[in-house]
């Protein structure tokens, strides 16, 4: 019976140093689980960044895409089109006409290339360049608001026509017509 106690004591032992070995195991996998799955998260976090990044890529590309598209389409219309839908629009909407639309923007809003705009204007208008048409549209405007809206002030006419002053307004009446704002006025409401 001693005999059979010491093989199942050295059992025990044995069971022990194995059970001990099998902790030892299950802690290292444990810390190697959690090293992988910080790992994964951090794999994950960079897949979604580069997913992101490749939709707004593939964004830019569409819109850069659309954008030249609608400038070749511009571009094959004939001047005398052009210039009428040019017309049309500014008719339509004059308070696009402010003192910081510019060739820029009117190119943009007929979507053509600046280049054209100006050939378009140096070749079949009577006015220079894209800027001197949006002044004289300014000035027109202006006169129309002074003849129509006696009640407005001087400066409000000149802010609505899409001046940046009221002196840039006399300024510009006074080189073009040879009157002020007020001159204009009293000259008008004799009528």
């Amino acid at each position: 019976m001693a005999k059979k106690i010491e093989e199942l004591e050295a059992e025990v032992a044995r069971l022990s140093e194995e059970n001990n070995r099998l902790q030892e195991e299950n802690e290292r996998l444990d810390l190697e689980n959690v090293r992988l799955l910080g790992r994964n998260l951090l794999m994950s976090e960079q897949l979604t960044a580069w997913y992101e990044l490749k939709q707004r890529v593939n964004w830019l590309k569409a819109e850069m895409e659309r954008g030249r598209r609608m400038k070749m389409q511009a571009d094959l219309v004939d001047d005398a089109e052009l210039l009428a839908m040019l017309e049309n629009q500014l008719e339509h909407e004059p308070q696009l006409v402010t003192a910081e639309f510019g060739t820029p923007e009117l190119a943009e809003l007929m979507g053509v290339s600046q280049a054209r705009l100006i050939r378009l204007f140096r070749n079949s208008t009577i006015f220079k360049s894209p800027d001197d048409y949006l002044e004289n549209l300014r000035l027109m405007r202006a006169l129309q608001l002074l003849r129509d809206h006696p009640e407005y002030g001087i400066a409000a006419i000149s802010a609505e026509a899409g001046y940046n002053s009221v002196r840039t307004l006399q300024r510009r009446m006074s080189e073009v017509i040879g009157m002020t704002p007020v001159e204009f006025r009293m000259m008008t409401e004799k009528d």
